[in-house]
C-alpha cells in the first residue's frame, strides 16, 4: 500500500511534499491573470403563449 510506504519513510514523504509545494509556487508565475476577464452575463429568455391576453396579464400570471 502507498500509505505504508510513506509511513515507513517519513523523510521521503516530507521531501515529496516540499517538491510539490515548490512546483506549485513556480507554476503560479505561468498562470494567466486578467484584470477584466471576458465573461458573458447569464441570460434567461421566457416564452409563454397565452391567447387573448395582453402583456400585463401575462406578466401578472407569470410573476404570481
Amino acid at each position: 500500500m502507498i500509505s505504508a510506504f510513506f509511513i515507513d519513510r517519513p523523510k521521503f514523504a516530507f521531501v515529496i511534499a516540499i517538491v510539490t509545494t515548490l512546483v506549485g509556487i513556480l507554476a503560479l508565475g505561468f498562470l494567466p491573470v486578467a484584470e477584466y476577464p471576458v465573461i458573458s452575463p447569464p441570460q434567461v429568455q421566457v416564452t409563454a403563449k397565452y391567447p387573448g391576453a395582453n402583456a400585463g396579464v401575462v406578466a401578472e400570471s407569470v410573476a404570481a
